[in-house]
């Protein structure tokens, strides 16, 4: 909850100190650098190290840089340069934590219980993204971005707690040792099952030229003219439609072609974002919209996320994971760079739509260069099927 406040308040800040749309490209640009940087050697730490332990010294450093922008926000003046240094070592943390944490779940579950592990997951972090840019908004309007940094650092208290509430997750078996030679492993492993680079290239597709979350700040402000407020619910209806998706996620474990679920979920999600875009003569509607691409794009996540798990082994998972988060969260920092920059040149609204239309049309492009995504099957119905 607390992270998705300052995913609100940080463009935010950014754009009533500068009224650019390029400043929160900015933002997003060096939020993207040290992601870039860092994830694969995460991903090579992850599978050298105890996971739990990783996770409590980076959740540490990340309440501390929320206690910091708390304090820029403090000065009468804040500088600029002083958040985006912030913002970026922030966002290396986060880099850091985010194999150790995702490859962290097929050791809780067993294998047939993953994708209903994920799912549960997904409903855990969206009914979070429902509440918190509601709260961030509403924070903004009433106390002010220092405020909303405060509480961001707040609830770490519960991460925490959930952390050392979790036995020990040390590697099993031989390991690697972080380094090159570890990240060319699991890079060559990734390159080598097609089907799981697939999917990262889908995802990136979806979130480079479909997610428009920079540009909610200017469509709240200058388009809608719902002001802090309607950011936070533009930034909330996503995530009620992958709430609601995520509640009734109970048949994904049936789900035989993952493959195909795949195809679909991103051309509803891209479709939908057309939608959104063309219906800026009412805020209510675009907000469906909204909710329809977050049920898609939490169900594409679902079954990419459970793809990937089980077709990697536990040795390598927090390798090809931290591939699989690079290309989770580079592609929305891509896209923001996208259309932020797009907008400067031809306005939020077209933005929107024409980044919608090159993701189906990207759809496209992608089962044309993977065509074993559309054939692939669950890996447990392969197991299930096998003798002995």
């Amino acid at each position: 909850m607390g992270n998705q406040v300052t995913r609100i308040v940080l463009p935010y800040q950014v754009y009533v100190l500068t009224h650019s749309t390029l400043a929160i490209a900015a933002l997003t640009g060096v939020q993207l650098v040290p992601l870039l940087l860092l994830s694969l050697a995460a991903g090579s730490l992850a599978d050298a190290v105890d996971r739990r332990r990783l996770l409590l010294v980076t959740q540490l450093g990340l309440a501390l840089t929320s206690l910091g922008l708390a304090f820029i926000a403090l000065q009468p003046a804040p500088p600029l340069l002083a958040i985006l240094a912030v913002a970026a070592l922030g966002a290396g943390l986060g880099a850091i934590t985010q194999p150790a944490r995702a490859s962290a779940t097929p050791r809780l579950v067993p294998p047939e219980r993953l994708p209903a592990a994920i799912a549960l997951n997904q409903l855990s972090y969206q009914a979070t993204s429902i509440v918190g840019p509601a709260i961030g908004g509403l924070v903004i309007a009433t106390a002010g971005a220092p405020a909303a940094y405060l509480l961001d650092a707040v609830t770490f208290a519960g991460v925490i707690v959930g952390l050392l509430a979790i036995a020990p997750l040390p590697p099993i078996g031989d390991t690697a040792r972080p380094g090159i030679s570890a990240i060319v492993e699991g890079l060559r492993f990734a390159a080598h099952r097609r089907v799981i680079l697939s999917t990262f290239v889908f995802d990136l597709n979806a979130m480079i030229f479909g997610l428009p979350s920079a540009l909610f700040p200017v469509l709240a402000l200058d388009v809608f003219r719902t002001g802090p407020a309607g950011l936070g619910l533009l930034a909330a209806a996503p995530a009620v439609g992958a709430f609601a998706a995520a509640l009734l996620s109970g048949w994904v474990s049936i789900v035989r072609r993952t493959g195909r679920a795949i195809v679909i979920a991103v051309l509803v999600w891209g479709a939908a974002i057309v939608a959104f875009g063309l219906s800026t003569f009412s805020f209510g509607l675009a907000l469906v919209f909204l909710a329809i691409a977050g049920g898609a794009d939490v169900l594409s996540a679902v079954f990419r996320s459970s793809l990937v798990q089980l077709e990697t082994p536990d040795g390598l998972r927090g390798r090809v994971t931290s591939i699989h988060v690079l290309a989770v969260s580079s592609g929305p920092q891509l896209g923001d760079i996208e259309a932020a920059s797009v907008a400067s040149v031809i306005g939020a609204q077209a933005s929107v739509v024409t980044g919608g239309l090159l993701c189906l049309v990207g759809v496209a492009g992608v089962v044309r260069l993977f065509p074993e995504l559309m054939a692939h099957g669950s890996p447990l119905e392969a197991r299930s099927r096998a003798p002995g």
